[in-house]
């Protein structure tokens, strides 16, 4: 009788493990076939699909992350890269309705999809204009944390002057960023190849030279920092002058556009149906039009050109 009630024990126990395995089984199955319901799902996203296209191009992955990480975008790549698409598309059907020409597909579609990188760029050269001038009061208040900290640690420099509040808004952010950057795992380079982007101007690539001097070998940059400043501060009318170049380039960058609008109102306030039968049912205003448009959008592209040469 043992033995029938030890047998009769163990097969009810073989029976349960049996159960417990198969419910654990068939619920890991299926929270796996849930996972790779969602994951295909996310994965057939457009903005995944092409946030995978930019991983596979490294070079231009890497140059919108950085542009969009210095200007603090909220934005994702992704999201970039979803918009331009959906003005790329824009842009196509509008060049083949209105103009309708092979000239007016490729001029339109061109402009509106390029509209979110240029406007990324603009973001960026203002954002480098608003700091321009407060580089150098910036840089003379680290170096004095710098030697009152005995030389010693930059990363303590660092904080120890963002601490204590004494940067003016436009360029502390930046600074901020650096001390971020710098203060996790990331690496010290590309922390600070971002600060160097961000600024845009050959201080900030002096400045952070010297700083991966200090960060990779350890060694005392005071020196470095003292004749950094001495340079700064004899070209600093210098500077004032190239940013004054800046805000006109800016300035004549948006001209065009403004000329543009104004003589189309002017022309249809004064006689409309003139004025729409010319630009919009006649196919020489229309190459006109598009003419303008190209020329507008050569000349925004070449004040970048000279904003970025010139900062």
């Amino acid at each position: 009788m043992l033995i029938y009630a030890m047998i009769s024990f163990l097969l009810l126990l073989f029976v349960l493990i049996y159960i417990v395995i198969r419910f654990l089984l068939t619920s890991i199955i299926a929270q796996r076939k849930a996972r790779y319901r969602l994951q295909y799902v996310r994965n057939s996203k457009l903005s995944s699909r092409l946030s995978q296209y930019l991983l596979k191009s490294n070079m231009l992955y890497q140059h919108l992350q950085e542009m969009m990480e210095s200007i603090g975008s909220k934005s994702s790549i992704g999201g970039i890269m979803t918009i331009s698409f959906l003005l790329l598309v824009s842009g196509f059907l509008s060049g083949a309705l209105y103009f309708q020409s092979f000239k007016g597909v490729i001029i339109i579609t061109l402009i509106s999809t390029s509209l979110p990188y240029l406007m990324l760029r603009m973001k960026l050269i203002s954002l480098r204009l608003r700091t321009r001038l407060e580089f150098l009061p910036a840089v003379e208040i680290f170096y004095q944390y710098y030697m009152l900290g005995g030389n010693k640690n930059v990363k303590t420099a660092l904080k120890t002057c963002l601490e204590e509040d004494r940067m003016l808004h436009p360029i502390k952010p930046i600074f901020e960023q650096l001390y971020r950057n710098l203060m996790t795992q990331r690496n010290s380079e590309e922390s600070l190849r971002i600060f160097s982007i961000t600024l845009g101007h050959v201080w900030a690539d002096y400045f952070t030279s010297i700083l991966k001097v200090a960060l990779t070998e350890g060694n005392s940059v005071a020196v470095n920092l003292k004749d950094l400043i001495t340079d700064m501060r004899k070209a600093q009318r210098f500077d004032q002058t190239e940013r004054n170049r800046l805000l006109e380039i800016r300035i004549a960058n948006f001209t065009p556009i403004a000329f543009l609008s104004l003589f189309l109102f002017i022309n249809f306030k004064v006689n409309y149906a003139n004025a729409y039968h010319y630009y919009v049912l006649d196919p020489a205003g229309r190459n006109l039009l598009l003419d303008a448009l190209l020329l507008i959008f050569i000349s925004f592209l070449m004040g970048i050109y000279l904003s970025l040469r010139r900062m």
